[in-house]
């Protein structure tokens, strides 16, 4: 499904009723959330996201048992979109990152 024009792709956007703002609402109310950014990467249709996601409960987790975590956590979301990347750090993985200056960081973080 693409969009000829912005106009349908907000539409369509609408229509899911998937936003980055409810996508944040949801892993921060329930994961714990310190940090998330979420970036539409559909081209504004609401169809692609790629997400950073910072809770204490991803510690002493792999970074499949993290993926999993998140992926329950927004199972009906997740069926109503194309694509979803997240990219799942503990809080003191966050620290360690940005006082590398970001090295490794999604754009825009």
């Amino acid at each position: 499904m693409s969009a000829e024009t912005d106009t349908q792709a907000a539409e369509a956007a609408n229509t899911s009723g998937i936003t980055p703002a409810s996508l944040t609402k949801t892993l921060t109310e329930k994961l714990d959330a310190q940090h998330v950014s979420i970036e539409d990467i559909s081209g504004g249709c609401g169809q692609a996201f790629e997400a950073t996601i910072v809770s204490p409960l991803f510690v002493k987790k792999t970074s499949l048992a993290r993926h999993r975590l998140v992926n329950s956590t927004l199972k009906t979301e997740i069926a109503a979109i194309h694509a979803w990347t997240p990219k799942c750090f503990t809080p003191e993985e966050w620290a360690r990152k940005r006082a590398q200056g970001g090295e490794g960081l999604p754009q825009g973080v």
